[in-house]
């Protein structure tokens, strides 16, 4: 009898996460607010449930957009159970929602994850576990069904701050992706010619990789990450540093350019983006 894990939240790293696990030989039940989401997990092969109370499982991974999200799902659970709480959120708001949930006997784990909506799909994620040790080795069994890889960083939140480093970096990475495409473009080098060449050179980074194929394309709309979801991530690091007292002028100088995309009509597209922003600022003019 294959083992039964629960998702709840089946938007772009949700569903990518529950289909995965089908194919691993998980029986998936989850669900999402939007009934849509629903439809998809049972396409994939998975067993939607009409509220979350309705998803049970001894394991529930759980990706949401916002806090509001996590308080609402975290008083409507019942059934004891481990939550693997996989969205980047403030520690403190997750903090709450384990209090919520301890109190019925529920263990939340703080496990974000490292890797983009594309990278889902395939399984190239990254578990940053946190939380209760015993939990952790209880619930790691369900990882290797959506994830390459997976770490226990001990005390809960640790996961979450590993999370706002990784972030970090792909902000600034994704903007440096963009600045070379840009420069390269505007020198007269053909977008495709600088991705061959520099995507295994000694500059480049997982979001060159990742993102270059759409900085390539000048296409951002299948979208891996939203720009209007990641100001929330921008928001969430920004403010942790700042608490801690730790400058970051790179990371600063990005956000100006995730904002200009969504002056510029590109919040419902992928972050990459960014690089039609600098395109638009430097005069490039694409050649179709």
């Amino acid at each position: 009898m294959s083992e039964t894990v629960g998702v709840i939240g089946l938007g772009i790293m949700g569903s990518a996460m529950s289909a995965n696990l089908v194919k691993a030989g998980f029986e998936v039940r989850g669900y999402d607010i939007l009934p849509a989401r629903r439809a998809f997990l049972r396409r994939s092969g998975g067993k939607p449930a009409a509220s979350p109370a309705g998803v049970k499982a001894p394991v529930i991974i759980t990706s949401l957009p916002s806090a509001e999200a996590l308080h609402a799902i975290a008083g409507q659970l019942k059934s004891k159970c481990i939550v693997v709480e996989t969205s980047t959120l403030p520690i403190e708001e997750k903090l709450k929602a384990r209090a919520t949930l301890k109190r019925k006997g529920i263990v939340l784990l703080d496990c974000p994850l490292s890797g983009t909506g594309a990278q889902a799909k395939t399984g190239d994620l990254v578990v940053f576990a946190s939380g209760e040790r015993k939990a952790f080795e209880t619930a790691k069994s369900t990882f290797p069904g959506f994830s390459r890889a997976h770490h226990y960083l001990g005390e809960f939140g640790n996961g979450s701050k590993m999370k706002y480093v990784a972030n970090l970096m792909v902000a600034i990475h994704n903007v440096s992706a963009a600045e070379a495409f840009v420069l390269g473009m505007k020198a007269g080098l053909p977008p495709k010619l600088i991705y061959d060449v520099q995507a295994n050179g000694a500059g480049t980074s997982r979001m060159f990789q990742v993102r270059g194929p759409m900085m390539v394309a000048g296409r951002y709309r299948e979208v891996t990450m939203k720009n209007e979801v990641w100001q929330k991530d921008m928001k969430i690091i920004g403010e942790f540093a700042a608490r801690l007292g730790v400058p970051t002028p790179l990371f600063n100088a990005s956000a100006a350019v995730y904002a200009a995309t969504m002056a510029q009509g590109y919040a419902r597209q992928d972050t990459g983006a960014v690089c039609a922003v600098l395109e638009k600022l430097a005069g490039v003019k694409r050649r179709r």
